[in-house]
């Protein structure tokens, strides 16, 4: 079975997690096709994300730094210091 590592509640089955995907900052006053870019396209290379999961039995949130080459549960951000700058976005002429 599968385990996470929380700092928090310590080693819990993943199966009590739900995750809800990278942290990730939506482009402001986007034109449709910045906005599907955004939607529907991710980098995809193995490393480093920062992830939100919610854990069922204790109703608490989490963000997680998980190497996604490895699978590996990095470290644990408290979310009053995730800060992200807006991703910058070429607008063709």
């Amino acid at each position: 079975m599968k385990l996470l590592d929380c700092a928090d509640i310590g080693k819990r089955p993943i199966t009590e997690f739900d995750y809800l995907g990278e942290i990730r900052i939506p482009p402001s006053d986007a034109d449709e096709s910045t906005w599907a870019d955004y939607v529907f396209n991710r980098n995809g290379a193995p490393g480093v994300l920062r992830e939100r999961w919610y854990h069922r039995p204790t109703g608490r949130w989490f963000i997680f730094e998980r190497d996604t080459l490895t699978d590996q549960i990095i470290g644990q951000v408290d979310a009053s210091e995730v800060r992200y700058e807006e991703p910058h976005y070429e607008i063709p002429a």
